[in-house]
């Protein structure tokens, strides 16, 4: 399954949290339609982060009905636990945590092993030096600009000085991993996303609750 192309133009992936669970299928169609170029998965164990979300079962239901590729967020203490469940119900990539208690080596070749992209995502309060040894090994990086585990907080400008840093490492070693940004991306903070240097922008609320979907997606890219 083709990735979204990055430089092309940013690649919109709504945060499937924000969906409307009763009617799931209809909301991910609609998505697609408006223009969405992959899903964002949010996984939570309530012990990483103070809330629960779903598991692979659900991840599973919506590789069913999506062709999208799936980036499935482990927010997650122990994500090499539970790696091959979520490779199995059909996860495109998965990113898990820096901060997170598993080996991140290990837990990113078991994902490269099962056939998945690799993620590695951080906290706001993280800096960057911890990712710099594992850069080679990622296909996507996820800066996170709130604090993981709750929807509709605001957007914190200091994640755009870690994806304008990850743009200059990333051609300073020749390497090619997106860069995805999440947390607050909307109307009002995505062009100093893209701006930056975001290859990826992850929305939620601002997407699916917007009456004119297709719209709200062209606003992200910059009307393009």
């Amino acid at each position: 399954m083709p990735w979204w192309p990055r430089h092309a133009r940013a690649g919109i992936a709504p945060s499937v949290l924000s969906a409307d669970f009763a009617d799931l299928r209809a909301d991910l169609d609609s998505m697609t339609a408006a223009g969405a170029d992959l899903f964002h998965l949010d996984v939570m164990d309530g012990h990483f982060v103070p809330n629960l979300t779903f598991g692979p079962f659900i991840v599973a239901a919506i590789r069913r009905a999506t062709p999208l590729p799936l980036d499935v967020h482990l927010m997650i203490s122990r994500p090499d636990t539970y790696c091959e469940a979520f490779l199995k119900a059909g996860a495109d990539a998965l990113t898990i945590h820096l901060e997170a208690e598993a080996p991140v080596a290990d837990t990113l070749k078991m994902i490269r092993d099962g056939g998945a992209r690799t993620g590695l995502s951080l906290n706001p309060g993280t800096p960057l030096d911890g990712l710099l040894p594992h850069l080679e090994a990622l296909d996507l990086v996820l800066v996170m600009s709130v604090q993981p585990g709750f929807g509709g907080q605001a957007f914190q400008p200091a994640a755009l000085d870690k994806v304008r840093r990850l743009q200059e490492l990333r051609d300073e070693r020749g390497l090619d991993f997106e860069i995805s940004l999440d947390g607050g991306v909307n109307d009002r903070t995505a062009a100093d996303c893209r701006e930056a240097g975001a290859d990826i922008l992850v929305s939620g609320s601002f997407l699916f609750g917007a009456e004119d979907r297709a719209a709200a997606v062209g606003t992200l890219l910059g009307g393009r």
